[in-house]
């Protein structure tokens, strides 16, 4: 037979009900520690700055900056090199100035510094110069040439 329901039984059911529920462990409080705040140095407010009323020069600053590149297609052999001289952009006529060789017949020079139009010339190993007349590009242009030696 059943026992009988009791005040007392169905407090102790219930009390074991809540504590199955609550089985999930509590962490440990973490204990924090105070540390006294230093005061920074006062800051002086930054000067306000004067308006520019030259957007235009700006704009043309700008598009000084664009880059030069000349693309050479020339297949010079295993181990040689290909060199520009000119008349700008902090190349000079009396030392060559080593392109980048990106594959086997492909060199390339760029530059930002390009101001009007560049003269130039490419050489051999900076020894043997290119045929024909001197080659130009202007500022912010790409050029793609094949000389010949």
């Amino acid at each position: 037979m059943a026992k009988k329901a009791t005040k007392k039984t169905v407090k102790k059911a219930v009390k074991k009900a809540a504590v199955k529920k609550a089985a999930v462990p509590k962490k440990a409080p973490v204990a924090k520690k105070v540390v006294a705040a230093k005061k920074a140095p006062a800051k002086k407010a930054p000067a306000k700055k004067a308006v520019s009323r030259k957007p235009a020069v700006k704009k043309a600053a700008a598009a000084s900056a664009a880059e030069t590149r000349i693309i050479v297609n020339a297949d010079i052999g295993f181990g040689n090199e290909l060199y520009i001289r000119g008349d700008n952009a902090g190349l000079s006529w009396e030392t060559g100035t080593l392109l980048d060789n990106s594959d086997a017949s492909t060199w390339e020079w760029s530059s930002k510094s390009v101001k009007g139009s560049l003269e130039f010339k490419l050489l051999l190993n900076d020894l043997v110069w290119s045929l024909g007349e001197n080659f130009s590009v202007e500022a912010g242009q790409t050029v793609t040439i094949d000389p010949e030696f």
